[in-house]
């Protein structure tokens, strides 16, 4: 059996593993340790695994995931969610269908400082959702703009998949937490245009709220500040080249903890629970990392990502139709696919090509990030749907049929992004090298 034979049949192998619901961290290092072993030698497959893994383990720049994973933490301990919700609510909740627009806004301002698209999604769901029901809200579209909100997570800085994506490609990590910032944005009016355009096409999906007075608008930000200034005073760190990423992340944790302890809202309980579901979560990354890294250095030994590239090369395709045929292949595994192993394999297969044809690789993860998004809400897996229904306790069905309007929203905004990729280039090549 010829190598391309082997690479070939390990990815049928991946994804039934990953159909069996094996982790996805494990199922790349079996499968790339023993196919390593079997196209070079036993020896040589143990040597990759002890010196690789430590090699993958110590990188400096990947520090900043337990940093920014703290951040989001120890402001999560000051019911961060409620009062970013209720911030919202102050300022837009008179609007026909504020709520859902006040949902998405707080998911924006909690992914800023979280960077998980699950935590997001919890968070502000088991919040918003029960404010939203008692205000006669519809629950698809209750629970659309739940799950459509929760998706930002993954793309506004932190995010955790952009760092392993920056660990897979060597791409700058600073630069890649910097460029999710204008698409981010970007994503996040759309979705809000998107709830809006629903209650005005069909009015009894959200009755209309009742106004504020300025005064008490203006109250509701005493709450929230040290979330638009941590992320300012990190990001912007980053951004002018005063921080590294891992240094603009420990700032960050910092500030949040100090934040935190001088308002009296930790405690040691849950400074110790932050910690030890930092190391958690860190793990199950760094184990993706390695994974990733070793399968994809078993896939170059089998020679298929050169092959693909030749036979991509001999279609004599422009660069334009080979990026919309690649989004398109992430378009359809996003459907079956877990986002992270959707991240970690295709970008093994796909990232080289995308180079060889000239754009940028800031760009090329912003948009993939953009594209798995749209898997995370559409069935049969949909993960944040899945999390929208656990945590709301609102059907799956319904679920699915609130956020196909803010499908249409993601699906929007990735073309925009693809027609546009300034929008994401833009702000990293200003950054201080």
């Amino acid at each position: 059996m010829s190598t391309v034979h082997i690479g070939v049949l390990s990815l049928v192998l991946l994804l039934v593993l990953l159909f069996l619901r094996m982790p996805i961290a494990i199922s790349m290092i079996v499968i790339g340790i023993s196919g390593y072993a079997y196209v070079t030698s036993p020896q040589a497959a143990l040597v990759k695994l002890g010196t690789d893994t430590f090699n993958n383990a110590t990188i400096y720049t990947l520090s900043v995931i337990p940093m920014f994973l703290l951040m989001g933490l120890f402001l999560g301990t000051s019911g961060l969610g409620k009062k970013l919700f209720r911030a919202f609510n102050t300022w837009v909740g008179h609007i026909r269908g504020g709520l859902a627009i006040a949902t998405i806004g707080s998911s924006a301002f909690f992914a800023a400082v979280s960077g998980s698209v699950i935590g997001t999604t919890a968070t502000i769901g088991k919040v918003a959702v029960p404010e939203m029901l008692a205000h006669k809200y519809k629950e698809t579209l209750a629970a659309g703009s739940v799950a459509a909100g929760g998706t930002l997570g993954i793309l506004i800085p932190p995010s955790s998949v952009l760092i392993i994506y920056g660990a897979l490609t060597e791409e700058s990590i600073g630069q890649l937490l910097v460029a999710g910032i204008l698409p981010g944005i970007l994503t996040a009016v759309l979705l809000a245009f998107t709830a809006w355009l629903q209650v005005r096409i069909n009015p009894t999906l959200a009755p209309t709220g009742i106004a504020v007075p300025f005064k008490e608008k203006i109250i509701s930000l005493k709450e929230v500040w040290p979330v638009p200034v941590i992320f300012l005073i990190s990001m912007g760190g980053i951004y002018l080249g005063i921080f590294t990423a891992t240094e603009g992340g420990a700032v960050g944790a910092f500030l949040a903890l100090l934040y935190a302890v001088l308002t009296k809202q930790i405690n040691w309980k849950a400074f110790h629970e932050a910690l030890k579901e930092t190391s958690n979560v860190v793990a199950m990354i760094f184990l993706v990392i390695i994974g990733g890294v070793l399968y994809g250095q078993f896939l170059s030994a089998t020679r298929i990502p050169l092959l693909l590239g030749d036979y991509i090369i001999s279609l004599d395709l422009s660069p334009f139709l080979l990026v919309t045929f690649i989004f398109l292949f992430y378009f359809v595994a996003g459907f079956f696919m877990d986002a992270m192993a959707v991240i970690v394999i295709l970008t093994n297969l796909f990232y080289p090509l995308v180079i060889a044809a000239g754009y940028d690789g800031i760009w090329f993860g912003i948009v993939t990030i953009l594209m798995v998004n749209i898997g995370f809400l559409t069935p049969p897996v949909g993960a944040v749907s899945m999390v929208t229904a656990s945590a709301t306790n609102i059907s799956i069905e319904k679920v699915f049929k609130g956020v196909a309007p803010f499908w249409f929203a993601l699906i929007l905004a990735t073309f925009i992004n693809i027609l546009f990729p300034q929008i994401a280039t833009f702000l990293p090549s200003l950054m201080m090298r």
